[in-house]
């Protein structure tokens, strides 16, 4: 690996594979879908997700439905042209990297046992995604599914195993573009503005 490779594996991988593995409970043959698929942990959940045996379904742009067919999707969703929460697939495993649907939305792309893992995304004007997050933690103990908000648990034991993948060519660590140290205020608007693929690296 590069440098700004290596740089990107200690929290974008661990999100991806304590939230693949350690909340959503993947196994081998489960249908599992990244919502989120082309961004910074996106590209390493598919990776994992593949590598832990799942059949993986990515949401991405158009733009970059190659990139993630190249790390292994089983299957794309354009989400500028269709809504996988409207569709008739069915997944085990949902990871949300992006908020921008509705627990209800969510669910109705679950199966009845399904676990719903909760990255990140947008919320209220006041309590941010936070209010999103609490009522999944309210809900999920009446429902069949499991509705986890993601808590990183980092560990070198975690560090070790995303390495193992690495060393064995499962997992390569996806750098959209690298800015110097000077050009921060430029990289956190292209971060921002362009939707970058992978993770935009700062070399200093």
């Amino acid at each position: 690996m590069t440098f700004e490779q290596a740089a990107a594996v200690p929290l974008s991988g661990m999100t991806a594979l304590v939230g693949l593995r350690d909340a959503g409970l993947v196994t081998p043959g489960q249908r599992v879908l990244v919502n989120g698929a082309s961004g910074g942990v996106g590209t390493f959940a598919v990776q994992i997700a593949k590598a832990l045996g799942a059949e993986v379904t990515a949401v991405s742009s158009a733009a970059n439905a190659a990139l993630v067919q190249s790390l292994g999707a089983d299957h794309v969703v354009d989400y500028g042209r269709d809504d996988f929460t409207r569709g008739t697939a069915r997944h085990n495993v949902i990871f949300d990297l992006i908020g921008n649907h509705t627990l209800t939305e969510l669910r109705s792309a679950l199966i009845s046992k399904g676990v719903l893992v909760l990255s990140s995304g947008t919320g209220g004007r006041v309590v941010g995604p936070t209010g999103r997050i609490l009522k999944a933690v309210a809900i999920s103990p009446f429902i069949g599914q499991k509705l986890k908000p993601f808590t990183q648990n980092g560990s070198t034991k975690t560090l070790n195993e995303r390495r193992d993948l690495i060393e064995a060519g499962r997992v390569t660590p996806v750098i959209d573009r690298i800015y110097g140290l000077a050009e921060v205020p430029a990289a956190m608007r292209y971060f921002v503005d362009e939707h970058a693929r992978g993770k935009v690296a700062i070399s200093v």
